[in-house]
């Protein structure tokens, strides 16, 4: 599975967001699914990192992850601080039988209070296509809509990013515009899909409701 904007280390200027069901900001809670485990990321998580997203395939569509272990350890570094902060979390994939970290997911405020997010993720390769995303994407979602609080979750991914954008699409998210040549890459500027999921409607697909909407 290919990512959105991963590891994105912007610093956002706003006021923590409350705590709500869980008190997040002090250490994230386990979320286990059916085949995969997500827990807050470790400083010895980088080398694992830096094998599963380091690759050309991997990041030919996204921001590029750091380069090397050290960056990764910065990267982790930076994610514990934000949490604390109350602007953004950051949960490393693992798989049932294993601790290491196959790829991550990362829920960033981008409103005061952190009613609305950006989300990404990345994956590596050898796990594209095997049900790994979609356990982890709906932990994710579960997690920011009912403990965090967030209202609204935006997400943006390349046009061409084939994989991505069609996950957005199978989780409900409903394509609200194309960003024109706004994201830049090897020199190239491509095309974005804007994607956008409501926490109600979250809730009234995972209740049976309703249909996943079309593309608009």
């Amino acid at each position: 599975m290919a990512a959105l904007t991963a590891l994105d280390a912007t610093p956002l200027r706003s006021t923590p967001a409350p705590a709500t069901h869980h008190d997040w900001r002090s250490g994230l809670p386990i979320l286990n699914g059916s085949i995969i485990t997500l827990r807050e990321l470790r400083p010895s998580d980088a080398t694992a990192l830096l094998a599963s997203l380091g690759s050309a395939e991997v990041t030919r569509l996204i921001s590029p992850p750091p380069p090397t272990v050290e960056g990764f350890e910065k990267f982790i570094a930076w994610t514990t601080r934000q949490r604390e902060a109350g602007k953004s979390v950051a949960y490393g994939v693992t798989l049932k039988d294993s601790d290491v970290v196959v790829g991550l997911f990362q829920v960033r405020s981008i409103k005061v209070g952190f009613g609305v997010a950006e989300w990404g993720f990345a994956l590596g390769s050898a796990f594209w296509g095997t049900g790994i995303f979609m356990d982890a994407a709906h932990l994710v979602l579960d997690f920011a809509f009912d403990c965090i609080g967030v209202h609204r979750v935006e997400a943006k991914a390349a046009v061409k990013n084939g994989r991505g954008n069609g996950a957005m699409q199978k989780l409900g998210m409903v394509q609200e515009a194309v960003l024109r040549r706004s994201f830049l890459r090897n020199g190239v500027y491509l095309d974005q899909a804007c994607w956008a999921l409501l926490a109600e409607s979250w809730k009234e697909m995972k209740a049976g409701r309703t249909v996943i909407p079309l593309v608009h």
